[in-house]
């Protein structure tokens, strides 16, 4: 095979073409480097393989991206007036969404040119109705009106023109449920008299428009000037700032603070649900010592004795409630109204009422027979202290548990209510009931402890205490609290659970707010009564959730997704604080002096015990 020789002469002239195009060179190096970066990134994984959808499907009215569907809405018009923050409704639905506006500025020498054709044509149409006798038209008359205020500010530079589009794209799980996003974002729309459209064989269009390129592909504007633009400015702040009130913390969507005055909405009560170490108390004793700086009287239950340090603080009242205590509450007590006259028959049937629920809680459920029984049974046991429609209740002296079951003995039919009932009053119960009531709560701050009692006894001895205070609020009007911590109790008993949803509806006339805290979410909100507790409580306080307990919280708040993981991340004193109808993610802040009297930290508790001892050896000495 011939072949030609490489020589020395050969080897100098491919020299010499590679030297004369070098260009050609470094092009073809490059193309051989490139491919083989395109072939080593064929096998590589990038985000957009991460993010993109598994499938695009595009239909006439809405778009598949993999199980996710997408439909567009766009406005076409708008009424003659429009509020600051209309868009606010639709920005705060629990729906995915992506919201797009797009401005295009007009030049104001075109639009005053087009204005001046208009008016001319409104004063001819006005005219031309006057010569002919007819009815003045004030549809044509408030346009001519409007159209010269704004060729007016156009002028003067007051105003300028704009083109603006608004489109919003919802995202559904299926079908039936984009339907129904698309229907409940027309209708907010049309309660503000604005008329949109979704679309139709422009889904694509409306997908692309929404997303965060800038493009405009669906080209549907409406004419405005920069006023009622302005008014769709769509980053709307929850403010929750009064003039008066307390802080309860700094809204964390815009470092303002969260002030109210909990007594100037429909009503003064207030839910509080966390789980533990979420700092619920830590929250509400903060609430507590800077109501006490208005002058509030507040009453608290306290199952775990936390406030104890903050009462020593402040100098209030503290009456520990046990079997061995000497502090003693009377469930048989009854209310003195001052100032609003109330009868005596109805005081006297409304402790007959309570009390059959006390029992109930106290010995389980009644036959209808022994209900009759003991409704007749407390009658005659308040009769035997001279206690009936005619009398004083001022100086009257109630009867105790002991009473009750004197009476109960001598009625036929009645020997297994006599039988529960006996320990307590004989047996190991005796110290709790059967007693006359014995505590001063002439204080500003009064705090009951329960945390020595049973847990077979707390439900009886909040329900007994809260009888009692709902007897002191209705014997003198005042702005008062009332917090009841572990609220749960009370929700275990029909009874009980009814006498607290009673006391949250009823207390706004007496001047009081009801602060309910508790930590077993499921089981408050699955009870009737709970659930209509927290439907009666203008004030809410949502801190970090379980995950046991948040698909609840989020039904019943009707939170977003993303208020959701708030209250599963977020930190001690983070979570979302509702009053009215407005809500805010708030962070709960104390000052140094405030924590250091309202802290429930163990190792925080230990170190001011710690220097209060010290501080005490150094006074001795």
């Amino acid at each position: 095979m011939p072949f030609r020789p490489i020589t020395t002469q050969g080897m100098e002239m491919e020299s010499k073409k590679t030297s004369r195009h070098p260009k050609k060179q470094e092009v073809k190096e490059e193309l051989i480097t490139l491919e083989e970066e395109r072939m080593y990134r064929e096998g590589t994984v990038a985000i957009r393989d991460l993010i993109a959808p598994s499938a695009f499907r595009v239909e006439s009215s809405f778009i598949q991206l993999g199980g996710v569907f997408l439909r567009t809405i766009f406005v076409v018009s708008y009424p003659r007036y429009i509020s600051v923050g209309w868009s606010a409704p639709i920005l705060g639905m629990n729906i995915a969404m992506d919201v797009s506006m797009f401005f295009y500025p007009i030049k104001s020498a075109i639009i005053l040119k087009q204005l001046k054709k208009k008016v001319g044509a409104l004063e001819a149409q006005i005219s031309a109705d006057a010569e002919k006798g007819a009815p003045r038209d004030p549809i044509r008359e408030t346009a001519l009106r409007d159209i010269e205020q704004l060729r007016d500010d156009l002028t003067q530079g007051i105003e300028h023109f704009f083109q603006f589009a608004f489109y919003v794209t919802i995202y559904a799980k299926d079908k039936e449920e984009l339907e129904k996003a698309t229907e409940d974002i027309e209708n907010v729309f049309g309660s503000k008299l604005i008329y949109s459209k979704h679309v139709l064989y422009q889904a694509e269009q409306g997908f692309t428009s929404t997303l965060p390129l800038g493009i405009d592909d669906l080209v549907v504007s409406f004419n405005m000037n920069s006023s009622p633009v302005a008014s769709s400015f769509p980053f709307i702040s929850s403010e929750l700032s009064s003039d008066t009130g307390i802080m309860y913390g700094i809204n964390r969507h815009n470092n303002s603070l969260i002030i109210f005055d909990r007594f100037s909405l429909q009503n003064a009560n207030m839910v509080v649900f966390a789980t533990s170490g979420a700092g619920k108390s830590y929250a509400v004793k903060l609430e507590v010592l800077r109501s006490l700086m208005f002058g509030i009287d507040i009453i608290i239950i306290d199952p775990e004795m936390e406030y104890m340090h903050l009462n020593e603080a402040v100098g209030g009242t503290y009456i520990n409630i046990s079997l061995a205590s000497e502090s003693k509450v009377n469930p048989f007590d009854l209310p003195r109204p001052v100032g609003q006259q109330i009868s005596t028959e109805d005081i006297i049937r409304s402790a007959v009422i309570t009390l059959k629920g006390l029992v109930r809680v106290m010995i389980g459920v009644m036959t209808a027979q022994e209900d009759s029984i003991m409704d007749r049974a407390l009658l005659e046991t308040y009769a035997k202290k001279d206690i009936t429609i005619d009398s004083d209740l001022s100086t009257a002296e109630p009867p105790i548990m002991q009473d009750l079951v004197d009476v109960l003995e001598g009625m036929d039919g009645a020997e297994n209510l006599v039988l529960k009932l006996r320990k307590f009053t004989e047996g190991t119960f005796a110290g709790l009931f059967n007693a006359p009531t014995n505590v001063n709560t002439n204080n500003q701050l009064v705090v009951f402890s329960v945390r020595d009692l049973e847990d077979e006894l707390r439900p009886m001895a909040i329900y007994s205490l809260v009888n009692y205070i709902w007897g002191i609020v209705r014997s003198e009007r005042k702005k008062r609290m009332l917090v009841i911590d572990e609220a749960w109790w009370l929700m275990q008993h029909e009874d009980s659970a009814k006498f607290m949803y009673a006391l949250v509806k009823r207390c706004r006339k007496y001047y009081l707010g009801v602060t309910t805290i508790t930590q077993d979410v499921n089981d408050f909100l699955n009870s009737q009564y709970g659930q209509a507790i927290v439907t009666n409580s203008a004030l809410q306080l949502l801190l970090r959730q379980s995950p046991a307990s948040i698909d609840t919280i989020q039904k019943t708040f009707m939170l977003t997704e993303g208020e959701k993981y708030l209250l599963l991340e977020g930190s001690a004193g983070e979570g979302i604080f509702f009053a009215g109808l407005k809500h805010a993610a708030i962070k709960v802040v104390a000052s140094y002096t405030e924590d250091q009297l309202i802290t429930s930290d163990p190792r925080q508790l230990m170190e001011i015990e710690k220097a209060k001892k010290d501080y005490e050896e150094q006074m001795k000495q």
